[in-house]
Parts: structure tokens; sequence; C-alpha cells
């Protein structure tokens, strides 16, 4: 029987995307130390897998699809098709933002003056290449972690950390100089996987009803007790709706 090996994002997106899959429909039992969590449809499989490994392991066929930042994507540069975006986080419904962080007494007030200096990142790749486009010469060093606090520090110059509201980076007496990249989720998927008319028909449902899930997240529903005599006028304040279910109650007015 033919199946699908999806990876879950591990790590802070975890949560937010078994709740996504929950609305969607499936529901993805996750245990404590266990990276295989169950999944409600034996068509598929789940595998837990970090954001920045997850391009990697779809292009090389040890997924078939996965949930990841565009972020790791461009970092990774990883063979992979974005089957669809969906714009989710730990917190928000907004895209997250990599940018350029110094300390608030820092003399760096653009990006251009960078220029000789250390920046300490997650995101290696994506931040030499888009400096060195920009011209700018300067170290570029990964971060196992506690990026932010390097800055803090004084250990480098400046910091491109990810954030979803700067107001962690403004409490550690930081700086925001700029915004490097507007990231947020991605389905993607391997291309050999969708030449086989089965996954790739089971691939379209699941990114259906993840972005249908989202969007409807986004939404409410509106019910009310009215007036008959009043029902034209209440119609023509509701936004979008041309034909409402109405039904009478047990007082016909």
């Amino acid at each position: 029987m033919p199946s699908l090996k999806i990876g879950i994002p591990k790590g802070s997106l975890e949560q937010a995307t078994i709740d996504l899959f929950e609305r969607a429909g499936w529901h993805i039992g996750a245990r404590s130390r266990n990276y295989f969590p169950s999944i409600d449809d034996n068509d598929l499989s789940c595998a837990l897998v970090r954001s920045q490994e997850m391009p990697l392991y779809v292009a090389n066929g040890a997924l078939d699809l996965g949930l990841t930042g565009l972020d790791w994507i461009l970092e990774t540069g990883a063979d992979v098709v974005e089957v669809c975006d969906l714009v989710y986080s730990k917190s928000s419904d907004s895209p997250c933002r990599w940018v350029l962080v110094v300390p608030e007494n820092s003399p760096i007030q653009t990006i251009e003056d960078l220029q000789g200096c250390t920046v300490a990142t997650e995101l290696v790749n994506f931040t030499r290449k888009y400096l060195s486009d920009l011209g700018i010469e300067c170290e570029v060093e990964f971060s196992w972690g506690a990026t932010e606090a390097k800055a803090v520090e004084g250990l480098v110059d400046a910091v491109v950390e990810i954030t979803e509201t700067g107001s962690t980076i403004r409490a550690h007496g930081l700086r925001i100089v700029c915004d490097l990249l507007l990231t947020h989720t991605r389905l993607i998927s391997n291309a050999n996987v969708l030449a086989d008319p089965w996954k790739k028909k089971k691939i379209d449902q699941i990114s259906l009803l993840l972005q249908a899930s989202l969007e409807a997240h986004r939404k409410v529903a509106l019910k009310m007790n009215a007036p008959k005599d009043k029902l034209a006028s209440v119609m023509a304040l509701l936004p979008s709706l041309q034909s409402p279910t109405i039904s009478e109650l047990s007082d016909t007015d």
C-alpha cells in the first residue's frame, strides 16, 4: 500500500504544526522522546525533524514532504519543490523576520557600517550572500545558540537573529538596524514524489486542507436573532454575505 512520509518541524513550530493538522482533520499523537509520532491516516507516517535540516531530507528522498521555513530553504540551497505557503508561527499568523541586531550604544547605524566587522548568526550562508551582494566585506561566523548574548557581551559586533515582534531583542538592550528577510512556513516536497500520481493527489489534498484551515482560522461566523421586519437592513450591513441562512423561531416575527 503506498504511503507518504511527512516531516513535522521539531522545536518552536512543533506544537503549532500539530495544532494546524488537528484543525485540518488529522490527529498527530506526539509522545515524549519519540521522533516518530502517530497520525490517524494510514496513508501517512510522520517524523520529527529540525526545520534547519528539513529541506535536505526532503531533497534526498528520506522524506516525501515536510514543513519548514523559507529561511532554511534559502540557507541550505536544497533542491525541493515549494508546494504552498503556510503563514503561521508558534504565537501568531505573521511572518517572522531575520534582523540585523547590535547593542543599543553601537556605532553601527546602517548595514553598510558592518564593513570589516564580525557578525554571528545561525543563518550563515544566506547572510554571507546578502552582505556580499551589497559589497560588504565582514566576517560571518556560525552561532550554535544564545546568539543575542554574543552581541550583549561584545563577543561580536552584530548578530543576525530571527524575531516575531522584536520585544525580546529590545529587552536585552539591543537595537534592530534593519530587516534582512521575511520568512514563513512552506510545505515542500521532493520533485520525484510529485511524479507519482497517487502521491501527488495526496499531497494536493494535504496542501488544500492545511491552507483552508489557516484561512478559516482567520474568519468568524456571525449568528443573531433579528426581527423579521429588519431583515433587509441587517443583510445590507453584512460584509460579503449575499445569502445568509435564515430560520424562523417559534415567534414568527
